[in-house]
């Protein structure tokens, strides 16, 4: 009688603590506090395809835990949130450390891009600087204006610099060399 008592009194306990299953809202905080540290650090931009699957482990783990709490009480088993939780931030700090070194690699481009651009705004300013006026007067002041548009935009340029915009920086600045040729090429 003793060793049933004992033994009804053991599975109540047992019974009492898997009821008391919480979830790991402190753990689920700090996830979500990585993927925002994972977005700041240029991760949606940068490092796309990993950043979509972070979010995706945890919309994984959000609905976990709702699927938790919607069992009745003694049935509720969080381990699983709890491994999400853990993988999100493991994930998010590999991912912030990649995005970090592709927005240094993208700034360095765009540096880069920026240098290549004003080189041929240069040359290209040159060109018109010696071109003959001769009859043409009207198409050479055509072109200068074309160039000193060139030197405006390569304030673009610059700004989405400054704005930690690299891609964009640098495809702007792509598209004013490829401008730049072309009126140089109009020139000769």
């Amino acid at each position: 009688m003793l060793r049933t008592a004992s033994l009804v009194s053991l599975a109540l306990t047992l019974i009492m603590i898997a009821g008391c299953a919480e979830p790991p809202t402190q753990q689920i905080q700090e996830a979500e506090k990585a993927l925002k540290d994972a977005q700041e650090s240029g991760a949606a931009t940068y490092s796309a395809e990993e950043y979509a699957k972070l979010e995706g482990t945890l919309t994984t783990l959000r609905k976990e835990v709702t699927d938790q709490d919607e069992k009745f009480s003694l049935f509720r088993d969080y381990g699983k949130a709890q491994q999400l939780s853990v993988s999100a931030k493991a994930d998010s700090e590999r991912i912030k450390t990649a995005a970090t070194l592709k927005k240094e690699e993208a700034k360095a481009a765009a540096l880069q891009a920026q240098q290549v651009a004003e080189e041929a705004v240069k040359a290209t300013q040159d060109l018109v600087a010696k071109a003959p006026v001769g009859k043409d007067r009207a198409a050479v002041e055509a072109i200068r204006n074309d160039v000193d548009g060139l030197k405006s935009l390569l304030k673009q340029v610059q700004a989405s610099i400054d704005k930690e915009d690299y891609p964009a920086a640098q495809t702007q600045a792509k598209a004013i060399h490829d401008m730049s040729q072309s009126v140089s090429a109009e020139i000769q």
